[in-house]
């Protein structure tokens, strides 16, 4: 029997209850019924009753948002259901999307500490949220080190971070693993929402990390990346899956682990009390799922890097109501599927669950092809730590040519407007956006607010479908 186990939640994105998920086949994308609070409580509970003391389980961040559900109580509906998981540290991301007051306030809230050693206060330079925690488990001593997304105060709406700056957490983990150790730690777990890539630099960059349990780019690792002796884990998103890691420990040193990738299937019984609270924190938005908005003939996902059917409709939506051709959205990968057939006003707030205005900005040829070029570098940079979004950025009413394998701001070869002619260098161009996420506001003049919801946009857009060309990447 392992020493310790260790399991692993990230990116739920405020999916409490069993959804669509979509799976890759060779005729291309599928669905299936996945998740639950309720059946993860099942999960772990299996686990502690057979291994008694030994079980620990952490929570990646991007927790506190994402559904209706969440969004309108800006998070507090999930704190009885995460309460009773019995978790021992969770960090964060789209956490911080009411503000660092009200992440304060879900914090304290929780019955398990809030870690994010790489947040620091701008004013007295101190730490708002706590670096460390040290768990009992299987009889040895672990320390937990955690990482909040470096991109908060970077690429983020400036709300998420008022007051404080995040970095890349390399220095912060390297000093507290040493502490941590020194005090007789056992093991050192980092839980991390920095994203695989990164997380790979970090176990490259420090040395004597054991774990690190990683977040933010909803990979599905079915085996562990093992990068200078440090395991690494990501285990999905939306609670589809979580991730389970048997460690077995001998004087200080990993000497055999084994892991699974769990399916969190329908056939997985249910907590009966954790499904009773997941009932009641859904229960004021049951009305947006019985109002039907529309119907789509395929299904709407983001689970595609350049482009995405449900960003297609979401761009459309925000062209129709501004009455351009070209629309930006930015590269979220967050929002489980919707399948084809009915869609319900739920399912237009997962698509875009901060429903921003829409606005317009007036940008030149030259500069959508910088803007662009940047955003390219920030999903495909060579350092780990320059990959700043999501997925590539949304767009309609353009076509790019690009060469992935061409330096920063030389991949894009040709650029075409609405019209499919190339896109004309000093010509303006009026186009529509939602979120500084999408256009950036170094770019462009002539910002004006339409005064239309992104959710009202898609609601109007479903009733009426107004054709939009879709925007295309061409890898040449």
């Amino acid at each position: 029997m392992p020493d310790v186990t260790l399991f692993q939640l990230n990116d739920s994105h405020g999916y409490l209850e069993p959804h669509p998920e979509l799976h890759w086949t060779p005729d291309g994308p599928a669905l299936t019924i996945m998740g639950g609070f309720a059946r993860i409580a099942g999960v772990l509970n299996a686990a502690r009753t057979t291994a008694p003391g030994s079980v620990l389980a952490f929570d990646n961040g991007d927790t506190f948002h994402g559904t209706p559900t969440l969004t309108l109580s800006e998070g507090e509906a999930a704190v009885p259901i995460l309460n009773a998981l019995g978790l021992s540290a969770m960090t964060g991301h789209w956490d911080f999307a009411y503000g660092p007051t009200q992440t304060a306030r879900l914090a304290g809230m929780l019955n398990y500490p809030f870690l994010a050693a790489n947040c620091h206060a701008l004013i007295d330079k101190g730490l708002p949220f706590p670096a460390t925690t040290v768990c009992r488990a299987g009889g040895l001593s672990v320390g937990v080190i955690g990482l909040a997304a470096t991109i908060l105060d970077k690429t983020m709406p400036p709300s998420f971070s008022t007051g404080l700056r995040f970095t890349d957490g390399i220095e912060e983990t390297r000093a507290h693993a040493a502490r941590l150790r020194a005090q007789g730690c056992d093991l050192i777990v980092v839980l991390s929402h920095l994203g695989l890539p990164q997380d790979r630099a970090l176990a490259t960059a420090v040395d004597g990390l054991d774990v690190i349990l990683s977040g933010h780019t909803h990979n599905r690792l079915d085996r562990p990346w093992i990068v200078n002796n440090t395991i690494l884990i990501q285990s999905g998103c939306h609670a589809s899956f979580l991730g389970r890691l048997d460690l077995t420990v001998e004087r200080g040193r990993i000497i055999r682990h084994d892991h699974q990738l769990i399916p969190i299937n329908l056939d997985l019984p249910e907590e009966a009390d954790v499904a009773e609270m997941v009932t009641q924190a859904v229960a004021p938005v049951a009305g947006m799922r019985r109002f039907i908005v529309g119907q789509t003939d395929q299904i709407l996902h983001r689970a595609t890097c350049l482009d995405a059917p449900m960003d297609d409709v979401l761009l459309a939506a925000i062209a129709q109501a501004a009455d351009t051709q070209i629309a930006f959205s930015n590269g979220w990968r967050y929002g489980a599927p919707i399948p084809a057939g009915p869609v319900t006003l739920h399912d237009l707030w997962c698509i875009i669950p901060t429903t921003p205005p829409i606005e317009t900005v007036e940008l030149s040829g030259s500069e959508i092809i910088a803007m662009m070029e940047e955003n390219l570098e920030a999903t495909f940079a060579c350092d780990p730590f320059g990959q700043r979004g999501g997925y590539v950025k949304r767009f309609c009413g353009l076509d790019f040519s690009v060469k992935l394998e061409n330096p920063s701001s030389h991949r894009i070869e040709q650029a075409f407007g609405p019209n499919g002619q190339p896109l004309a260098l000093q010509s303006r161009y009026r186009v529509a956006f939602v979120t500084l996420q999408a256009v950036p506001s170094k770019y462009g003049t002539d910002r004006r607010n339409t005064g239309v919801t992104a959710v009202a946009a898609l609601l109007a857009w479903f009733g009426v479908k107004a054709p939009v060309r879709p925007g295309r990447i061409r890898i040449v």
